[in-house]
C-alpha cells in the first residue's frame, strides 16, 4: 500500500505530506482546486513521462517521494532482487525534476532507470483514469485483461507459441535462402547464372582499372607527351645543347684536375652528367619513338573501362569486390541446385510445427474461454451490484480452424467484450453500446474481478464515479468499501456518498499567501468529514444537513 506521499513545488503545491489509510482514501475539493495535482504526483512518481511545466513557477526543481509498505509476497519485491536493492518491507521512491529537464529517480537509495522504476511500480498500483476506458473499447486489450485473469497458467503455453513461431520463421528463412518455392529457385538460379556468366567472361584482374586510366591518360595526352619529350632531347643533345655544354665544361677542368682533388673532383662529377645526360637523352628518344597508339587500342581501352564500370556498379566497388561477388554467387547457384531436398525436409518440419502451434493455440483458447466463462459471470454480479440489474456481459471468441487460423505470440483469439444493459436487447461489442455512467460502472466491476488476481495493492481512481448519482452512487461507494477490505483505494470524488464511505476523508483547497496561491492538502477530521459530505450535498450548515451527512456515513460503517 502507498503509505505516504510527499510533494514538493508541484504545480500550485509549495510542499505537502499526505499520510494515507490502509482502505478507502477519498480526495475532494472545489473544481480547480488541485485534486488533478496529487494525481499527476503519484503518476510522476510511478514513472510517467516528465514534463517541466509541473514544476512550480519560480522554482528550480519538482520533487516527489512515495513510501510503500509491502509484504514478501509483493511482486514488486522480484525485480528489486533482480536488480539488488535491499528492501525491509518498505519500497521507497523519490523522483526529480529540475527545470534543464534532467530527471532522477532512486529506489531504497539506489539510483534506476525509467523502465526500472516501471518493472517495480507496475506491480504496485494501478491507476484508473477516463483514458482507461478507451483502454478497454480496443479488442486488443481485451485480450491482455482476459489473459491477466488466467495468470500463470497460460505463461508456459504463450512461450511455447512464440518459441514455435520462432521455429517456423527460422526455417522460412532458411528456405529462402535456398531460393524459396520451385519458381522461386529458378528465378533465382537464372538470376545467378547470369551474373556468373557476366563476371567470369569479364576475366577481370585486381588493379586493371587503374591501369586502364593510367593508359587512357596517356593516349588522350599522346600529342602534348611526344612535343614534351621532343623538346627534352633537344634541349639535351642538339648541337649547342647542354650536352655539348658539359663536354666542354669536362675539357676545361681537365687541364687543371692534377693541380688540386677538389678539381679532380669537379672533373669527375662533370663526366658522370655527361653520362646521366646522354643516357636521358637516349632515353627519352626511345620513349618518343615508341610513343604511338592506335584507333583500336584507344577504343578498347575505352570499352574496357565502361565495363568494369558497370560491373562496379552491379556487384562491388572495385575488382576485388566483384570477384567476392562471383565467389559468393557461384556457392549460392551450387547451394540452391542442390538444395530441393533439403527445402523439402524443411516444409515438412515447417508442416510440423505448424500442427504443434495450433494444438498449442487451442489448448490456449480452451483455458482462456473457461477463464472467460467465469469472469463474465463475475462482472455480470458485480454490474448488477452496481445498479444495473439487467446487465449481461459475455467474452466473444472468433472462430477459426486448421486452414484459417492466423498465429502470432498471442495465440489465434480475436475476443470482443460483449455488453447489454436492458433486458432484451441483443448483446453487442462494448465500444457500441456502453454509455460513460456504465463504462465507469463496468471499469468498477472489471478491478472488483481482478483485485485477487492482478496482485496490485492501490487502486487509484480518478472521478471514476463521473456521470453517476443517487442509488448508482451509494452502491458505487459500497463497491469501493467491498474493494478496500483488501486492496488499497485512493479515489478524486465528488460524491458525498463516496466521502461518507471512506475511511480517510482528504480536502483539496487553495489560499493565498504572500500573494501567490498555494495548493493544500489536509487530512478531515470526524467533524471536518461531516462539513466536507454537507458541501457536497450542495445544502447549507444545517442541523438537518449534519444529521443527513451522519446517516450516510452510518450507512457504511458495518459493510
Amino acid at each position: 500500500m502507498l503509505h505516504r506521499l510527499h510533494v514538493k513545488n508541484v504545480a500550485l503545491i509549495s510542499e505537502a505530506d499526505i499520510e494515507f489509510d490502509e482502505k478507502l482514501n477519498v480526495l475532494s475539493g472545489e473544481t480547480g482546486s488541485g485534486k488533478s495535482v496529487i494525481l499527476e504526483s503519484i503518476n510522476f512518481v510511478l514513472g510517467s513521462k516528465a514534463d517541466r511545466t509541473m514544476i512550480r513557477y519560480g522554482e528550480q526543481e519538482a520533487i516527489v517521494r512515495a513510501e510503500f509498505v509491502v509484504d514478501e509476497k509483493c511482486e514488486a519485491l522480484n525485480p528489486l532482487r533482480e536488480y539488488d536493492i535491499e528492501t525491509d518491507g518498505e519500497i521507497i521512491i523519490s523522483r526529480r525534476l529540475n527545470v534543464d529537464g534532467r530527471s532522477s529517480v532512486k529506489i531504497n537509495g539506489n539510483t534506476v532507470t525509467a523502465a526500472m522504476l516501471k518493472s517495480v511500480t507496475q506491480r504496485l498500483v494501478d491507476v484508473h483514469g477516463q483514458s482507461e476506458h478507451f483502454f478497454l473499447l480496443n479488442e486488443d486489450n481485451q485480450l491482455k485483461v482476459l489473459d491477466d485473469i488466467c495468470g500463470n497458467r497460460i505463461l508456459d503455453i504463450k512461450t511455447e507459441i512464440a518459441k514455435t513461431i520462432l521455429e517456423i520463421k527460422l526455417r522460412k528463412k532458411e528456405i529462402a535462402e535456398l531460393g524459396g518455392d520451385e519458381s522461386e529457385r529458378e528465378r533465382k538460379l537464372d538470376l545467378l547464372k547470369f551474373q556468373i556468366s557476366e563476371i567470369e567472361a569479364a576475366e577481370l584482374k585486381i588493379g586493371e582499372f587503374e591501369e586502364l586510366k593510367s593508359k587512357q591518360n596517356l593516349i588522350a595526352n599522346t600529342e602534348k607527351i611526344f612535343e614534351a619529350l621532343n623538346a627534352v632531347h633537344s634541349t639535351l643533345g642538339d648541337d649547342g645543347g647542354c650536352i655539348d655544354s658539359v663536354s666542354t665544361a669536362q675539357h676545361y677542368i681537365n687541364t687543371v684536375s692534377s693541380f688540386s682533388a677538389d678539381y679532380e673532383e669537379i672533373a669527375s662529377r662533370l663526366e658522370n652528367l655527361y653520362a646521366e645526360m646522354s643516357d636521358i637523352s637516349e632515353t627519352v628518344s626511345d620513349l618518343a619513338e615508341n610513343l604511338s597508339f592506335d584507333e583500336e587500342e584507344a577504343r578498347y581501352v575505352d570499352e574496357r573501362l565502361s565495363l568494369i564500370k558497370s560491373l562496379r556498379k552491379k556487384y562491388g566497388a572495385d575488382e576485388e569486390h566483384i570477384l567476392a561477388f562471383l565467389r559468393d554467387a557461384r556457392a549460392q547457384y551450387e547451394a540452391i541446385s542442390d538444395g530441393a531436398a533439403t527445402i523439402e525436409k524443411y516444409q515438412k518440419e515447417i508442416a510440423q510445427l505448424e500442427d504443434k502451434l495450433y494444438g498449442l493455440c487451442t489448448q490456449l483458447s480452451e483455458l482462456r474461454k473457461h477463464a472467460a466463462e467465469k469472469f463474465s459471470s463475475a462482472v455480470t454480479e458485480e454490474l448488477r451490484t452496481l445498479n444495473i440489474k439487467d446487465a449481461v456481459f459475455k467474452v466473444q471468441f472468433n472462430d477459426y480452424d486448421r486452414q484459417t487460423v492466423n498465429f502470432s505470440p498471442m495465440g489465434a483469439d480475436k475476443i470482443s467484450f460483449m455488453f447489454s444493459a436492458n433486458k432484451g436487447e441483443p448483446l453487442k461489442p462494448l465500444n457500441k453500446v456502453i454509455s460513460g455512467g456504465e463504462m465507469s460502472r463496468f471499469m468498477l466491476a472489471i478491478k472488483a474481478c481482478l483485485k485477487t488476481v492482478n496482485g496490485i495493492s492501490t487502486y487509484i481512481f480518478d472521478e471514476i464515479d463521473a456521470g453517476i448519482s443517487g442509488y448508482t452512487a451509494k452502491t458505487v461507494a459500497e463497491k469501493f468499501v467491498k474493494i478496500a477490505q483488501s486492496t488499497q483505494i485512493i479515489a478524486v470524488s465528488h460524491l458525498p456518498q463516496i466521502c461518507a464511505a471512506s475511511t480517510a476523508q482528504f480536502l483539496i483547497y487553495k489560499e493565498e499567501n504572500l500573494g501567490k496561491t498555494i495548493t493544500k492538502v489536509r487530512r478531515l477530521d470526524a467533524e471536518q468529514k461531516i462539513s466536507e459530505i454537507v458541501r457536497l450535498t450542495g445544502n447549507v450548515q444545517s442541523p438537518t444537513a449534519v444529521e443527513h451527512a451522519k446517516e450516510l456515513i452510518n450507512q457504511f460503517k458495518n459493510l
